[in-house]
Order: structure tokens, then sequence, then C-alpha cells
């Protein structure tokens, strides 16, 4: 039985390449027998963070939340797409991701970073390692760092370069150990 994921977009750029590697890790988890979910925050829309969702009272919550609510507690882990802005993260994936907080527990994340040049995203993922450890979803080792994306993947979000394929294939395999791993151990129940 294949793995729940929301993967979350950072970008809301018209012209936004970030995309692509989110198509692209769609793509590989489906081939591997998983459910991948695009949360998508140009689509979502959702307001800067005013009020977390557990601060509205119970079911007074903007109907956009109460749907990314209930589409994390089904969860078995988080793909988190981000590219680099000015050496961190985006702020649309900051925003997505503050909103929300017991929702993340006890669930592993992991990056895909992105950039247009060489450096492929990877100070935005060392700034996220932080962020995601906060709200409970813990990075893994090791990142899909996607260089100058413009002409790596293609606009469906399949790989121009062999070793893309090859990286994400271990990467991902990487993911799913801990994410089967933390899910038999939430069934047995969380320290609180």
């Amino acid at each position: 039985m294949g793995l729940m994921l929301p993967v979350l977009l950072g970008s809301v750029r018209s012209d936004r390449q970030g995309i692509k590697a989110a198509r692209y890790v769609i793509r590989m988890l489906e081939a591997r027998g998983h459910e991948p979910v695009l949360v998508d925050p140009a689509e979502k829309k959702l307001p800067l963070l005013d009020r977390m969702y557990k601060e509205y009272p119970k079911g007074k919550a903007p109907k956009v939340l109460e749907e990314l609510a209930a589409l994390y507690r089904r969860a078995d882990g988080f793909v988190i797409v981000s590219g680099e802005y000015n050496q961190s993260v985006q702020p649309a994936l900051k925003n997505l991701l503050d909103h929300f907080l017991e929702e993340y527990f006890w669930r592993p994340s992991t990056i895909v970073s992105y950039s247009a040049g060489r450096f492929a995203g990877v100070r935005a993922a060392v700034a996220l390692r932080t962020i995601l450890a906060e709200l409970g979803m813990p990075s893994l080792p090791s990142v899909l760092s996607i260089p100058t994306i413009g002409s790596t993947l293609t606009e469906e979000g399949h790989s121009k370069e062999a070793w893309i394929d090859k990286a994400a294939t271990r990467f991902l395999a990487e993911f799913e150990w801990y994410a089967e791993a933390l899910a038999s151990k939430r069934k047995e129940g969380t320290p609180y």
C-alpha cells in the first residue's frame, strides 16, 4: 500500500520554475505506487498568517485551512519543493508552512531544492531544516537538489539529465524508509 504524501510547493511567481520540480517528484512518487498531492500556494491563496489553524474555534477556520488540515492529518510525510530567494526560503512556502503545527507532528519531511543557477537552492534547504524540525516534521539527511532548473527539467517535469533520475531514486527510497517507519510507530501511539 502506498504512502499519502502532500507535495508542498514554495513559489507563487507567474513564471515559476519550481512547478517543474513538483511535477517531477509527483511523477516519481506515483511510479513508486504512492499518492502524492500537490499543495500549490498559488491555487490555495492563503492569506498572510494572522491566525494559525489551531487558533480558530473548532469548525470555524476558513475552508482552505480545514481542507489542508484534513489532508495533512492523513499524510505519511511531506515533500517540500523550495527555490531560494536571497539565500533563504520562499515567502509563500513559509506562510503555507506556518498556518499549521500539530498536523505535521511525527511525520518526516524531505526537501527538493532548485535554482536557476548551479547552487540548486541548497541555502534555502539549509534554512528549511530548522523550520521543519520546529514544526515537528524533521527533514531527512538527503536533499534532492536540482541546479539550472530551466534546462534540467521539462515543463511537464521530465528529467533531461540521467543523474537526476538516479539521485531521485535513491532519495525517494530513503524517504520511503523514514515515512514507513514513522507510520508504523504512529500506529503504536505517540509520546503525547
